[in-house]
């Protein structure tokens, strides 16, 4: 008694899934009964699938870099109250969101007291870079100080440190809100260092530069 053989359907959605092409076999039915209510051509049909599948990989690649930067719930842009504080640099800060200071290795700064939105701008620059397909790491500084002398601790700094030279943007937040000590500041430095003309750094801070040094129980 022979085997039957598959069905043309059963057979394609087993190589489908065994290729990974997940959006492929969720869609290709409806692509094709499309086709052929519009008389499409076979190459037409062939790029709806891949387009559909590109598509829906590029979205699971963003949603597993927001995830890998461990970022807070989203905040965009658009919510940012640019009327308060009126000096803030609304221009200056637009320019960032195209993110080519972090292509370039360059650095920025927010500083500003209480409740002018730093952070907020700190997420939004941080899901926007994920959506342009950089790899992003948000931290507040203290709790990375903190990781990092855990780890310092049990003699793996070095494996801890790649959290947080290894992406292409670093944003760190709240730098100042709490003194930080000589080890912290050590390490605080160890980080800054290695990504320093090899990855982009932007930080949040309550003081002006002028008050760094308060900032630092050394």
């Amino acid at each position: 008694m022979s085997t039957p053989h598959p069905r043309p359907h059963d057979l394609l959605e087993q190589h489908l899934a065994e290729l990974k092409l997940t959006r492929i076999a969720e869609t290709y039915r409806e692509v094709l009964d499309e086709a052929a209510r519009q008389n499409s051509s076979p190459l037409d049909v062939l790029a709806a699938l891949i387009n559909a599948e590109v598509i829906a990989r590029r979205q699971r690649t963003v949603q597993n870099r927001i995830k890998q930067a461990k970022l807070p719930p989203r905040k965009t842009l658009e919510d940012y109250d640019f009327s308060f504080p009126k000096r803030i640099p609304k221009q200056k800060i637009l320019r960032l969101f195209d993110c080519q200071f972090v292509e370039q290795h360059q650095s920025a700064v927010f500083i500003g007291p209480t409740g002018t939105g730093k952070t907020h701008l700190l997420n939004a620059l941080a899901y926007n870079a994920c959506e342009k397909g950089l790899s992003v790491h948000f931290t507040r500084v203290i709790d990375m100080i903190n990781n990092l002398t855990t780890a310092q601790l049990k003699g793996t700094l070095e494996k801890t440190l790649k959290i947080y030279i290894r992406p292409a943007l670093l944003l760190l937040d709240e730098l100042g809100y709490l003194p930080i000590d000589r080890r912290g500041a050590n390490l605080l430095f160890q980080v800054v260092a290695a990504r320093y003309e090899s990855g982009a750094i932007v930080l949040s801070t309550n003081r002006p530069f002028r008050d760094w040094g308060q900032t630092f129980d050394v």
